[in-house]
C-alpha cells in the first residue's frame, strides 16, 4: 500500500501505524473482537493483528476487505483528516497511493479527500500479467472504466469483459470483480466510483 520500512527493519513507518490505527478504530467502535473481524472480512485474525500494528501492509484485495467490512472506503482509512472544503487541488506528488506489495499495482487517488463526497475518480496502473484480485465493494457502489493505457481485463464470476484503449465501461460493483493486464505492457485506467446517497 505504502512503501513500508517496517517490512525491513521489523519497525513500523507512519503511514502503515496511521492506518493500522485507523482500522483498530474503527473496529473497536463497531464492538468487533479480532476473531469477530476475521470472521466477517474473511482475513486471519493473525494478519489483521499485523495490518493493526502497522507492521504488514496488504495487498488490495485484502485491504479491500478490511475496509468493506467496517464499511468505510479505503482513501477514508488512508487519508490524512481535514476539514470540508468547497474546491481542492490535488497536486500530482501529493496524491493518495496505494501499491501492493505482491504485484506492484498502484491505486492513485485523483479526487481530494473530502468527507460527503459521493464519487472518487481513480488510477490504477496494472503491471503486465498482474491481476488486482477480487475486489469486494458494498451495495449501491457503481464503477466508471476508462482504458487509458494498453488493454485491461474486467472479470466478473460469470463473465468477463476486454477494454481497449479508449474504450469505457459501466457496472455496478456490489459483486466481486477483478482487474487483469494479460499482456506484456503496463495497463492504465481510469475509474469513476460512485455510491449512492445514504
Amino acid at each position: 500500500m505504502m512503501k513500508n520500512s517496517a517490512q525491513n527493519t521489523g519497525r513500523p513507518d507512519a503511514a502503515s501505524r496511521t492506518f493500522g490505527d485507523r482500522i483498530r478504530s474503527r473496529r473497536e467502535r463497531l464492538g468487533h473482537t479480532l476473531e469477530q473481524f476475521s470472521r466477517l472480512s474473511g482475513v486471519s485474525r493473525a494478519m489483521l493483528s499485523k495490518v493493526e500494528r502497522g507492521e504488514k501492509s496488504p495487498t488490495i484485495g485484502i485491504a479491500k476487505r478490511i475496509a468493506h467490512s467496517l464499511d468505510t472506503p479505503l482513501s477514508v482509512l488512508m487519508a490524512d483528516e481535514g476539514k470540508r472544503q468547497t474546491f481542492a487541488v490535488v497536486a500530482r506528488n501529493q496524491r493518495q497511493t496505494f501499491r501492493d506489495p505482491e504485484t506492484g499495482f498502484e491505486r492513485h487517488l485523483l479526487s481530494p479527500i473530502m468527507a460527503g463526497l459521493a464519487a472518487e475518480v481513480v488510477l490504477h496502473r496494472l503491471p503486465p500479467r498482474a491481476s488486482t484480485g477480487r475486489l469486494p465493494y458494498p451495495p449501491g457502489t457503481a464503477k466508471h472504466v476508462l482504458a487509458a493505457r494498453g488493454s485491461v481485463v474486467v472479470g466478473f464470476d460469470d463473465t468477463e469483459v476486454t477494454l481497449e484503449e479508449g474504450d469505457s465501461l459501466y457496472f455496478e460493483a456490489s459483486h466481486d470483480h477483478w482487474f487483469e493486464n494479460r499482456t506484456e505492457q503496463q495497463s492504465e485506467y481510469y475509474l469513476v466510483i460512485s455510491r449512492a446517497a445514504s
